[in-house]
């Protein structure tokens, strides 16, 4: 058996090829999957557990049958679906994760997050990432009309793009310090992220040895996990088809 992770599937209505190959990935590539890390992103956006948007029906109804089968699914969240909550989590029959956790796998240990904590050099966007995620910003969105909700989050969106536009790829990147910390704070020798969108497998220098940070691809033209087994952990990247 194995334990894989995803992140940044980006779902939305105006990518069905996305829908259909998460759903094909769910019902091929998990056939060994005894637990399933969704660590966020996996929406383009989440406006509240109370809104579904129709489109997505067919992603919910995949998770809950791969719960049914008996895979253990967990979930974290992510800078477009930080809105997540225990009602979503419950009705795929999964765990709803603190935002940065160490989990056991086949193998070892690994701290997993979704990783926007980690660009710490991105200040205007470390204080935006504070302002949604505190209680009393949540509270007043989610008591604003579904039609408002959804105006806002495509603003935010399109703010995001116009921000990810502009900035450098040092800036967006993570910080090396805030990685290193991140580990050595938690014990731990491997690290297992996405958000950046530079799927890739880095060596990192640790105050008790050498140690490993695995970075998920988002999806697009290729998909991308991380399976763990009893002989370590692989990034895999497949084309989108």
């Amino acid at each position: 058996m194995s334990v894989i992770f995803i992140a940044d599937l980006h779902l939305a209505a105006d990518r069905p090829d996305l829908i259909a190959a998460f759903i094909k990935f769910v019902k091929q590539s998990t056939a060994q999957c005894s637990d399933l890390y969704l660590l966020g992103d996996i929406f383009e956006a989440w406006i509240g557990d109370d809104y579904l948007e129709p489109a997505m029906k067919p992603v919910v109804s995949a998770l809950l049958q791969l719960s049914n089968r008996g895979c253990q699914l967990y979930l974290q969240q992510g800078n477009r679906d930080f809105l997540l909550g225990k009602t979503f989590a419950k009705s795929i029959n999964a765990t709803l994760l603190a935002e940065s956790v160490v989990v056991a796998l086949p193998a070892t240990k690994a701290l997993i997050m979704h990783g926007d904590q980690l660009c710490t050099d991105d200040i205007d966007y470390q204080k935006f990432r504070t302002m949604v995620r505190s209680p009393p910003w949540q509270q007043q969105f989610l008591a604003k009309t579904v039609a408002e909700r959804l105006q806002i989050a495509a603003q935010l969106r399109a703010a995001s793009k116009e921000h990810s536009r502009v900035k450098s790829s040092q800036i967006t990147d993570v910080n090396s310090t805030a990685v290193i910390k991140a580990m050595d704070d938690a014990g731990i020798s491997l690290l297992i992220h996405g958000h950046t969108h530079r799927p890739a497998c880095h060596e990192v220098t640790l105050a008790k040895g050498r140690g490993r940070r695995m970075v998920l691809g988002d999806w697009g033209a290729n998909l991308w996990y991380i399976e763990c087994t009893v002989s370590g952990c692989e990034l895999i990247s497949q084309p989108i088809c």
